[in-house]
């Protein structure tokens, strides 16, 4: 074993430059290293018990990731793995010598007589790997902290996103025996049998779109996505009213566009039903004071947590998203909207695959903290150049910048209000004055459907058809199906933005 520590240093190896950094020598274990290479090779069935521990760069000495990348291959073709097939193996990779020759593979072979210890060597090959990622990671930052042109901030969204990067990958959950999962699922369904609106989520308060969704579901991710102007803003925030206000569940609210001020604003537009514009002026009539005085009382102390970091960025946003559900109990959480959230510190090719990687975390978070996340989304403009009532309707094709979000997404829903396009009837001839369509297009757990809510666009307000809270008037939801795979939204009177791009007005 020792002198396969010397010729871990030849020219097959990293230099003793590259080994060294700060009179320190990285992080390695050789000897481990060729103990697991060369079990790799007399048991058919080692790899299966170590791929999900090291990877190629786990290894220090760059034969030993040549041999090791020669047996993955193996693997991955089914074929048998051995002291002959690696060689071939090798030689038909072209990286033979890069192995150190044929001889060393066999040396490798010949060092090992089983392979009983081989997880816990290549879980100690691994932590080292990740010792000499640390410290390359923090080598690097320190050098860019030194350098006076750097944007700290920026150099500080850089610095969390790759520790959580490192430390993410570097972590493996275990397997869950069906026993313990079984019971979570018994209690779970026990805990909804004992509401009497028969919820196993978290009710939103408008009862036809959860009688579809049964409320929205811990670890969900649910896109509601929109044109500008259709309503996200106003729909997220009567859905937050009717949770935090009326059923004193915490919830949090990034805005990413509006500030905190304006959030409030609407909201007290909407508990005190005084439209926006008044408020804006404070022009209020003698009774609306007091109306003012007497129901702003709602909003006094209810469990909405308001963020209105400008360019948030997906790590940022989930060490927020820690804080708020441990310290606060969180119970769900709002995104205004995705597109203006960023991957700060990873660089990529274009935008669409930021957004992925954007919504691909969102997804991740809501899982890891086990509750439903909603993400607000713009539509692109395919909806304009469509005419016709069914024309207008939003398709999940719309979906801005990325179908990763369809991907990743639990549930997706689109925010349609006909009347915005001056259209007053659908195809059976109803009236849609003051009308607004949750179109449930992707449920990944459950049915697809329409849902009709009332919209007041001087308040900004969705409500239940017929306006009691909480309770919807029979005969608005139309077609619920099963289906793995679909969104709409709201107000002002305000033009569509030209580019697009911009989210609702304040009222």
């Amino acid at each position: 074993m020792a002198d396969s520590t010397s010729k871990g240093k030849s020219r097959n190896s990293r230099s003793n430059t590259e080994g060294i950094v700060l009179n320190h020598l990285q992080p390695q274990a050789l000897e481990l290293e060729e103990a697991v290479i060369g079990a790799l090779m007399i048991e058919q069935d080692a790899f299966a018990k170590v791929s999900d521990i090291v990877k190629t760069d786990s290894f220090y000495d760059h034969r030993h990731q040549v041999i090791y990348e020669a047996v993955a291959m193996l693997s991955l073709n089914q074929r048998p793995i051995d002291i002959l097939t690696v060689t071939e193996q090798l030689k038909s990779n072209g990286t033979i010598d890069e192995a150190g020759g044929a001889l060393y593979v066999t040396q490798l072979a010949g060092k090992v007589t089983s392979s009983a210890h081989i997880e816990y060597h290549a879980r100690i090959i691994a932590q080292k790997a990740m010792a000499r990622e640390l410290i390359t990671f923090t080598s690097e930052i320190q050098t860019e902290a030194f350098d006076d042109t750097t944007d700290i901030s920026e150099l500080l969204g850089e610095a969390e996103n790759r520790l959580y990067q490192i430390s993410h990958r570097n972590v493996k959950k275990d397997f869950a025996c069906i026993n313990t999962v079984l019971q979570e699922s018994v209690d779970r369904i026990r805990t909804a049998s004992q509401r009497a609106e028969g919820m196993s989520g978290l009710a939103s308060g408008f009862r036809d779109l959860d009688n579809i969704t049964s409320g929205w579901q811990k670890s969900d991710l649910i896109i509601l996505a929109a044109r500008p102007a259709m309503g996200k803003t106003a729909f997220a925030l009567s859905m937050a009213k009717n949770i935090a206000v009326n059923n004193e569940q915490p919830v949090a609210l990034f805005s990413l566009e509006m500030s905190n001020v304006q959030l409030v604003n609407r909201l007290i537009s909407s508990v005190c039903e005084i439209s926006g514009s008044k408020l804006r002026d404070g022009r209020l009539a003698p009774y609306e004071w007091n109306i003012l005085d007497s129901k702003i009382n709602a909003l006094q102390n209810a469990p909405i947590y308001l963020d209105d970091t400008p360019s948030l960025s997906i790590t940022e946003f989930r060490t927020k998203a820690i804080r708020l559900v441990h310290e606060h109990n969180v119970k769900l959480i709002i995104i205004d909207y995705l597109q203006l959230m960023n991957a700060s510190g990873i660089r990529f090719g274009n935008r669409q695959e930021e957004i992925s990687t954007i919504s691909r975390n969102l997804k991740g978070v809501a899982k890891e903290l086990d509750i439903p996340i909603i993400a607000l989304s713009q539509l692109n403009r395919g909806v304009e150049g469509r005419e016709g009532y069914e024309g207008k309707r939003p398709q999940l094709s719309d979906l801005r910048e990325s179908g990763a979000i369809e991907q990743d997404a639990d549930i997706v829903c689109f925010i349609h209000r006909p009347e915005y396009y001056k259209i007053y009837e659908d195809n059976n001839h109803n009236d849609l004055h003051g009308v607004a369509e949750i179109i449930i297009a992707k449920h990944r757990n459950g049915g697809v459907g329409d849902v009709r809510l009332s919209f007041r666009s001087d308040l900004a307000l969705f409500d239940n058809m017929g306006g009691d809270p909480g309770a919807g008037k029979k005969g608005n939801v139309k077609g619920s199906k099963m289906n793995d795979d679909s969104i709409p939204a709201d107000p002002l009177d305000s033009p569509v933005p030209s580019d697009g791009n911009l989210g609702d007005y304040p009222f």
